[in-house]
Order: C-alpha cells, then structure tokens, then sequence
C-alpha cells in the first residue's frame, strides 16, 4: 500500500498553555483514528538551516515547514480525506500531501563492501 508524506506549513500555535493542550488532545485523537495508517505520527521540526546551492547555510527556512507525518493509505484520495480532517488546518496551518515513491537499488556501505 503506498506511503504518503503529509508536510505541515506554518500554522498559529495557540498562545496559551490550555488551548495548546487541547489543540495536541484534538491531533492525538485525529491521530489515533486513522489507526494502523499511521507510520510515522509526527516529526515536528525546530532549529532548521538552509543551505544553498554555494554552500552557504543559514539560519531559518524558506518554505514554513514546521514538521511531517507519514500515512499508508489505499490511494492519494484517501490521503486528501484524512488531510482535510486534520486539526492542523484548525490552526490555520497549510498541508501539502504527496506520494512517497520507493526508490529500486538503494544499498549501505559498510567498510569497502556494499550491502544490498
């Protein structure tokens, strides 16, 4: 079944501690309804850099990523579904919903020789 990334953009984190409380309770419960969907629940992003194509990195990003989940979903229409029912969009947050495309004849290193 494939793999779809959700990118959360932006968003107005809840200026007291209460309301962020039960805005986290709401994404655990969006969470937790979509059950076994569910790879990678949530990786919130902090202390991002971005380093440009001369290699020069700097402090903040370009594109309002605030973090990502991964979802394992029949089809990009079932993904659109659980995206639209997100309470990130509550807090006026963007997602952008793609398909992961697994990549053929990835192998490690280990020493001199290669694992496959």
């Amino acid at each position: 079944m494939p793999q779809y990334i959700f990118v959360y953009l932006g968003g107005e984190y809840p200026s007291d501690p209460e309301e962020g409380q039960k805005h986290f309770e709401k994404y655990q419960q969006w969470l937790n309804s979509l059950g076994d969907a569910v790879v990678s629940p949530a990786v919130p992003f902090k202390d991002t850099h971005t380093v440009q194509s001369n290699g020069i990195a700097s402090p903040g990003s370009i594109s309002a990523m605030s973090g990502l989940s991964i979802l394992r979903m029949p089809s990009i229409e079932a993904a659109l579904a659980a995206a639209q029912a997100c309470p990130f969009l509550e807090i006026n947050g963007t997602l952008e919903v793609s398909e992961m495309i697994e990549m053929s004849g990835r192998s490690e290193k280990s020493g001199n020789e290669t694992i496959n």
